[in-house]
C-alpha cells in the first residue's frame, strides 16, 4: 500500500481527531464522510436472477441526462445526509454542508473526510462552524467508505432499468436513496472499515478522563 494511504489510516486521521476533540472538550466529536456520485440515463447493468443456462436480457438506456447525490455518512452510527443536485460545484456543495450542519446535534462537532474534489476545496465555500473538513489523499477512492452507498445504490436500486425523463430519473434516485438511507445497520455494515473503528477507538483512549 503507498505510503501515503497508511498514514492516512494509520497517523493522519487518528491524530487529526485527537486534534479536533482536544480543540473542543465540551462537545462530541463524530467521524463523517462526504462524496458525491452522477447518476444518469445511461444507467447501469448489474447481475440478476435467471433460470440455469439462459441468457437473460437487460435494459441499458444511453440517453445524456444526469443528477448528482452528494451524501455523508457517519459509518459509527449509519446515519447518513443526503441532496439531490442538478449540478456539482461550489454552490451546491454549500448546500449540502450547511443541510449536514443543521442536522448534527448541538454537542456534537463532526470531521468531514472527503476527497479533493474542486468545489472542496473552492475559497468561496464557506465551512460551518460545527464542521471540520479533513481531505483524502489524491487518488486513494478506497479510502472513502462514501464509495460504498453509491455501489449499493447502483447495483440493488437502480440498475437494469430505464427512465422516460429526467423527473422519472429524479424520482427513481430519490427512493433508492431513502431506502438505503433509512437503513441505518446496513449503512454501518457498507461502511464500518477496521482501520476507521481503530481510529475512532484510539480517539476515544486518548481522550478518557483518568479515573486511577
Amino acid at each position: 500500500m503507498p505510503r501515503h494511504r497508511r498514514l492516512l489510516k494509520n497517523e493522519l486521521l487518528p491524530q487529526r481527531l485527537a486534534e479536533v476533540q482536544a480543540a473542543r472538550p465540551g462537545q462530541r466529536i463524530e467521524l463523517w464522510f462526504q462524496d458525491e456520485a452522477r447518476f444518469g440515463q445511461q444507467g447501469c447493468n448489474s447481475r440478476c436472477w435467471a433460470p440455469r443456462g439462459s441468457r437473460p436480457r437487460a435494459v441499458r438506456q444511453t440517453d445524456y441526462e444526469w443528477l448528482y447525490l452528494f451524501g455523508a455518512v457517519c459509518p459509527a452510527s449509519g446515519r447518513s445526509n443526503g441532496w439531490i443536485m442538478p449540478r456539482a460545484d461550489t454552490y451546491t456543495m454549500q448546500l449540502h454542508l450547511d443541510s449536514l450542519s443543521r442536522s448534527l446535534q448541538p454537542e456534537v462537532h463532526a470531521l468531514l473526510v472527503l476527497d479533493g474534489a474542486g468545489w472542496h476545496g473552492s475559497k468561496a465555500l464557506r465551512v460551518p462552524d460545527n464542521l471540520t473538513l479533513l481531505k483524502l489523499p489524491p487518488y486513494a477512492p478506497e479510502l472513502n467508505p462514501a464509495e460504498a452507498m453509491w455501489r449499493e445504490l447502483r447495483q440493488r436500486h437502480l440498475s437494469n432499468r430505464a427512465w422516460a425523463d429526467i423527473a422519472a430519473l429524479d424520482a427513481a434516485l430519490g427512493t433508492a436513496w431513502l431506502c438505503l438511507s433509512n437503513d441505518t445497520g446496513r449503512l454501518q455494515r457498507l461502511t464500518s472499515f477496521h482501520w476507521i473503528n481503530a481510529a475512532l477507538a484510539r480517539c476515544s483512549t486518548a481522550t478518557a478522563p483518568d479515573t486511577s
